[in-house]
């Protein structure tokens, strides 16, 4: 028998004996959390933003929305964004399944930086790049979300209304947090360009200062895939 021979058989082997690769793991949600770091967002309005999503993930509400799902897990990431191609990912998938990594993920994103500082504000790209993020980590949600946040409309790269339809075409749904500190009738805008998809809705933060509650009242509808009544948190801008 040649060494070529030989060693060809050893691989086959080796193949037969290995364990079959495993499945992605089943969760109850996939979450895309898409935060807004373009250049209307100063850094303080920022930080309001990134505190308010770490203190939703340790809300127990929350916690106990995420345990009584059917898998009882949601896989989360975030990805910071602002023009068409400036996106990073700051949480990679991250598995959601009791306190404890509720809590650690709440102080994954308490101590990430800022890592965009302008750049346009693009919405389509936001939602573009959501989409790739979807099947490329290790959890398959039984629901796909992205969820965006932001203060502004889509003022780079293609319509926001032609991304979402392709999302919404590949069975992902969009839901949407728009901030009014700059574009008061922003909510308005989100409801006809961004989201989208079976039970998608808005959650409205009247200014930064709001943010806190609103998306806590945001996670808790997505874990729980229902259609909330339209909601607004905080006084209006400017008041």
């Amino acid at each position: 028998m040649t060494a070529l021979r030989f060693l060809a058989l050893v691989f086959a082997a080796c193949l037969a004996l290995a364990p079959p690769a495993a499945a992605d793991e089943p969760v109850d949600l996939q979450l895309v959390l898409a935060v807004d770091a373009s250049g209307s967002v100063n850094q303080a309005r920022f930080e309001l933003q990134r505190q308010g999503y770490a203190a939703a993930f340790r809300d127990k509400r929350v916690i106990d929305a995420i345990t009584a799902g059917a898998h009882g897990a949601i896989a989360v990431a975030m990805v910071q964004w602002t023009g068409p191609t400036l996106h990073v990912i700051v949480v990679d998938w991250t598995l959601v399944h009791d306190a404890a990594s509720a809590n650690a993920l709440a102080d994954a994103i308490s101590a990430v930086p800022r890592q965009l500082f302008g750049g346009g504000t693009s919405l389509s790209g936001a939602i573009d790049f959501g989409m790739t993020l979807l099947p490329r980590g290790p959890y398959r949600g039984e629901r796909r979300v992205i969820d965006i946040s932001g203060d502004g409309s889509n003022n780079r790269g293609r319509p926001a209304a032609d991304a979402r339809d392709e999302a919404v075409k590949a069975g992902v749904i969009i839901n949407g947090l728009p901030i009014l500190s700059v574009e008061p009738d922003l909510d308005t805008w989100y409801r006809d360009n961004v989201i989208g998809g079976p039970g998608s809705f808005l959650v409205v933060a009247q200014n930064f200062d709001a943010f806190a509650d609103a998306i806590v009242q945001k996670l808790l509808n997505e874990v729980a895939g229902r259609e909330p009544a339209a909601l607004a948190f905080g006084p209006a801008a400017g008041h």
